[in-house]
């Protein structure tokens, strides 16, 4: 008796492993053309990103927008693109490895951490099975994204299940859905800033950035606009910020309806129109740095806040792969893992079960 996983043939006396299986958004493989309409094709047909009818949108997509924006969004990767690829990849990858070796640390081994990105590669395919591979019989699905979204979290949710809908045998599975009131997560986004004003004066105002979506989807009981504003409101206490001192705004919007207000383009504008002379962004709902932060909030922002009347502005990076993000990951991680077997057994006690288990399926014929 020999028992398959799909193509993974199963080996009885397998010590358990838990998996996690990070996930983010995802890049192009190249800042080309070609490269960003295949990404864009992908990102943009999601139902879950851009919440209209079908065939309209499709009419939409591959008549005009597939046609136009991929070499603008190629000029602008162009500008962040490096020696390593695109920035997010290579900032998740970073974060994968530091959470894998403090995961090892602390497990002997019994965790499993996989990297895979909702568009674009590594796919969430991809990940899943590496880790069916390892022989994972729990997954931890772990989005990196603070505060939830339908159209981030859920849409990870929707490609976890489409692979898995093609497996014989599942394993358990759980998931982060969010960590934007997480006490660690808000701690290392509060000294990021603090690290930032030990090298500087703090600038007379500090935007709390945050990437839009359409109103609309608020209205439809998306919660990621409250989120949102706990998220800014909880590291505004840590750093004892008087109100007028600090603000919320969502920028990237894309299209004519309305999105979630105030825009951050608008607001930087008004400020510095307003007497404001310095400006410090930081964008608490990105995990790693990309396209969005370096191209847009800290290049095209800054130039619209310099050029509106304003004098110094400062974009705070992302947390990224530093030690205290790493630690509140784990931190997470751990939580969300409690009472699992692998986790919080005895590593000598699992190996003996684990062979005793082996000579029993060769008893009764397993071959392996």
């Amino acid at each position: 008796m020999t028992i398959y996983q799909g193509a993974t043939e199963y080996s009885h006396g397998t010590t358990p492993t838990t998996g996690v299986l990070l996930t983010n958004l995802g890049t192009p493989d190249a800042p080309t053309p070609a490269a960003l309409r295949r990404y864009l094709a992908e990102f943009l047909w999601d139902p879950r990103v851009v919440e209209a009818p079908r065939w309209l949108w499709w009419l939409a997509l591959h008549g005009v927008i597939l046609r136009i924006r991929p070499a603008r969004s190629a000029h602008a990767y162009q500008k962040i693109w490096t020696a390593q690829g695109s920035p997010l990849l290579a900032n998740s990858l970073s974060q994968a490895e530091a959470v894998k070796q403090a995961l090892q640390a602390r497990f002997d081994g019994r965790v499993v951490v996989a990297l895979g990105m909702r568009y674009g590669t590594p796919s969430i395919r991809e990940a899943l099975e590496q880790l069916r591979a390892a022989q994972v019989r729990r997954i931890l699905v772990f989005p990196l994204y603070p505060q939830y979204s339908a159209s981030t979290t859920a849409s990870t949710f929707d490609a976890v299940s489409q692979v898995l809908k093609t497996w014989r045998w599942l394993p358990e599975l759980r998931m982060i859905n969010h960590y934007h009131d997480d006490t660690g997560y808000i701690s290392a986004v509060a000294n990021s800033i603090r690290e930032a004003w030990r090298n500087r004066p703090p600038a007379e105002r500090l935007m709390f950035s945050f990437h839009g979506l359409p109103k609309r989807y608020l209205l439809q009981g998306d919660p990621y606009h409250c989120e949102c504003h706990k998220t800014a409101r909880l590291i505004a206490e840590q750093l004892n910020l008087p109100e007028d001192r600090w603000q919320v705004a969502f920028q990237s919007r894309f299209g004519r309806e309305e999105w979630l207000k105030p825009y951050a383009d608008h607001t930087l504008q008004e400020w510095a129109k307003a007497g404001v002379k310095s400006a410090d962004v930081v964008c608490p709902g990105f995990s790693a740095d990309c396209l969005e932060t370096l191209e847009e909030v800290a290049m095209q922002n800054r130039d619209i806040f310099l050029n509106a009347g304003g004098e110094s502005y400062h974009y705070i990076p992302a947390l990224n792969d530093s030690a205290e993000h790493i630690k509140a990951l784990v931190h997470l991680i751990e939580l969300h893992t409690q009472g699992w077997p692998e986790l919080n057994a005895n590593a000598d006690q699992q190996s003996r079960d684990a062979e005793m288990s082996k000579r029993r399926a060769l008893d009764l014929g397993a071959k392996q």
